[in-house]
């Protein structure tokens, strides 16, 4: 039986590799390698719970750090393990560190790559996303595009061996896991919510939390919002809001929920109950468009450009004001 070596490392990737990997297992041997770039139970465990994901083969336990050493410390790890794995393809996902680190392993031991997500461009390349995604195209063997707009974008880059418009696993998972939530959880019973009367906000790019500028307008918009905002906090921006002093002044609003993180099934069910989002993250836009939910999208760019130009979502970069129109 052919082996596939799977790595994954963040939330979005174990959103992706649930319904690829049980398609996987029916006539491949997968080994399912987690980095660690998520690695609290929050942002990762309560994911394979959640997901019925299988418990990873192989933990690398690499956690946070700068861009360079996670990047490194993940080849480091990695090559030990293809090496003893000797997998006939490895699969990576979308665009995070861990993307990055297994496709430059793979490439440099000469193991064919598979890219999931592949053909996706913001065109910014000061983004760290659009730099790994763009340097795992450029060494795959077999590119799963989820658009045409995907496959195009491909096109214009010279790469056209290998691409495959294969649909979005996120709208495979979506459709999967919405019953599950109604089935398995109760966050807006248990928050006292009603359905369309709340503004969902997620925030946890760089770009938007290490610049005090920009996350000093989000949260004055968020203040200043004529609804109630439901707010689950990434571990990052919990950090960069106390750093720049702007966390007391969210808590003491009477009309912000602020959360710890919550799983993804809750996610999900707080995505379809509200009246709109607000958020930085290209999985949460997708997840909006889905469900038909208006999105407001904290960047200046998106590489989802379909949920633009469908009239779901609306860029508004950090501008307070252009948040409040929104």
């Amino acid at each position: 039986m052919r082996k596939v070596l799977s790595v994954v490392g963040a939330r979005p990737q174990f959103i992706k590799a649930a319904p690829v990997s049980r398609a996987l297992r029916r006539k491949f041997h997968e080994v399912l390698v987690h980095t660690g770039q998520h690695y609290n139970a929050d942002m990762s465990d309560v994911f394979f719970r959640d997901l019925d994901l299988p418990e990873p083969d192989v933990h690398l336990g690499v956690g946070s750090g700068t861009h360079a050493w996670q990047t490194g410390e993940m080849m480091v790890r990695l090559e030990k393990v293809l090496l003893e794995e000797r997998p006939d393809v490895v699969l990576v996902y979308g665009d995070t560190n861990s993307t990055l680190a297994g496709a430059l392993v793979a490439s440099k031991l000469t193991v064919p790559l598979a890219h999931v997500e592949a053909g996706l461009r913001s065109y910014n390349r000061s983004m760290p996303e659009e730099i790994n995604r763009v340097l795992t195209d450029r060494v795959s063997q077999f590119l799963f595009c989820p658009t045409q707009r995907a496959v195009e974008n491909l096109r214009r880059e010279g790469i056209e061996e290998g691409v495959y418009r294969v649909g979005d696993v996120m709208l495979d998972a979506a459709r999967q896991f919405s019953q599950l939530a109604d089935e398995r959880v109760d966050i807006l019973e248990r928050l006292g919510l009603r359905e369309k009367e709340y503004v969902l906000v997620t925030v946890h790019r760089a770009a938007n939390t290490d610049d005090p500028g920009r996350l000093r307008a989000i949260v004055e918009a968020l203040l200043r919002i004529q609804t109630l905002v439901v707010f689950p906090i990434h571990p990052r921006t919990e950090k960069a809001l106390t750093q720049f002093g702007l966390r007391e002044e969210l808590r003491e609003a009477p009309h912000v929920f602020d959360l710890s993180p919550v799983s993804y099934l809750e996610n999900l069910q707080l995505e379809r109950a509200a009246a709109k989002i607000l958020t930085d993250s290209g999985g949460i836009q997708k997840e909006a468009y889905f469900f038909g939910i208006p999105c407001i999208t904290l960047r200046e760019e998106t590489e989802w450009v379909e949920t633009v130009e469908d009239g779901w979502n609306v860029l508004v970069g950090a501008d307070t004001n252009r948040i409040l129109d929104a």
